[in-house]
């Protein structure tokens, strides 16, 4: 997942690397094939191991702490949620110069949705409410804070900072203004006063998989944790059209103000991606782009 990457701080792998810690930790699986996967993530690399498994090791100490809380939590929500969810197969430890754990899962078939070019647009938003009901309703105890799942509040200064990077960049288009607008209004709406609630909390296209247009596996729960649920809002605005989030807001009965706060976390995390990944990563800053146009176009 090293595609356009820019991150600071980023440790080498190849392939060659993958074979030795497998080989070394997991001798029944050291004489599988081992082939990089490529896509546009940033903060994990992904090697297919035989047939039917993956070794994702993170590139980046940020990500490396990602790693045990997907190994402790995915064994036990897996259960509860109707649809797949990665596999915890082995947990691999720091070894061959390569300082992170590290982890093997069973491969997860089907292909990433594409906003703007889906089969089924309401069908996958009534699949993808499916699976936010159902990790709302969770009630395992012990769960972490997710990531940026806290008040709407505490992106503030985050986000004014990316609208103003944005306004020095008018090639872009961005009516920064309009962005404004919609952040401030958000900020005025009632924040969520119920108590937090399960959350896989970065529910971006690159971590969903479809097959036949239907929401087949939800990857990627570095971020999960509790918080406010309208931080799982995010594929109203980042993947569906817009008779496709009115299913999705609508098979999950979303008050009016965490719509809201779930449409300017969006618009925040799309705000701060483009300036970030806009010559680096095509994958990301492309999502961030259809983001800004689905927010702003709402009026």
């Amino acid at each position: 997942m090293a595609t356009g990457q820019r991150h600071p701080g980023v440790c080498p792998v190849d392939d060659g690397l993958v074979r030795r810690l497998v080989g070394g930790q997991f001798p029944r699986w050291g004489g599988l094939a081992v082939e990089r996967f490529r896509s546009g993530g940033t903060v994990n690399a992904m090697f297919r191991l035989g047939d039917d498994m993956v070794v994702r090791l993170p590139l980046v100490e940020g990500g490396a702490g990602d790693v045990p809380v997907e190994q402790a939590w995915l064994p036990r929500l897996a259960p509860l949620l109707p649809v797949s969810v990665p596999e915890v197969l082995g947990a691999g430890e720091p070894a061959e110069g390569y300082p992170w754990p590290w982890s093997v899962y069973r491969w997860l078939p089907g292909e990433n949705p594409e906003a703007g070019a889906l089969g089924a647009p309401v069908p996958l938003a009534e699949d993808l409410a499916g699976f936010v009901a159902a990790m709302w309703s969770v009630t395992l105890p012990g769960a972490p804070q997710a990531h940026r799942g806290g008040p709407l509040a505490s992106l503030d200064a985050e986000t004014r900072a990316a609208i103003e990077e944005l306004r020095g960049i008018p090639e872009e288009g961005v009516d920064c203004d309009a962005a404004v607008a919609v952040w401030e209004e958000a900020l005025r709406a009632p924040g969520w006063t119920g108590p937090p609630v399960w959350l896989h909390a970065d529910l971006m296209p690159g971590n969903l998989l479809v097959d036949g247009g239907r929401l087949s596996s939800v990857i990627d729960f570095g971020c999960l944790g509790v918080g406010d649920p309208a931080c799982d809002l995010f594929p109203a605005w980042n993947l569906l059209p817009a008779e496709a989030r009115e299913a999705f807001r609508a098979a999950l009965g979303v008050d009016d103000a965490t719509w809201l706060r779930g449409r300017a976390r969006t618009l925040s995390q799309a705000l701060i991606a483009l300036p970030y990944y806009r010559r680096t990563n095509r994958v990301m800053a492309g999502n961030a782009r259809y983001v800004i146009r689905a927010v702003l176009g709402e009026g």
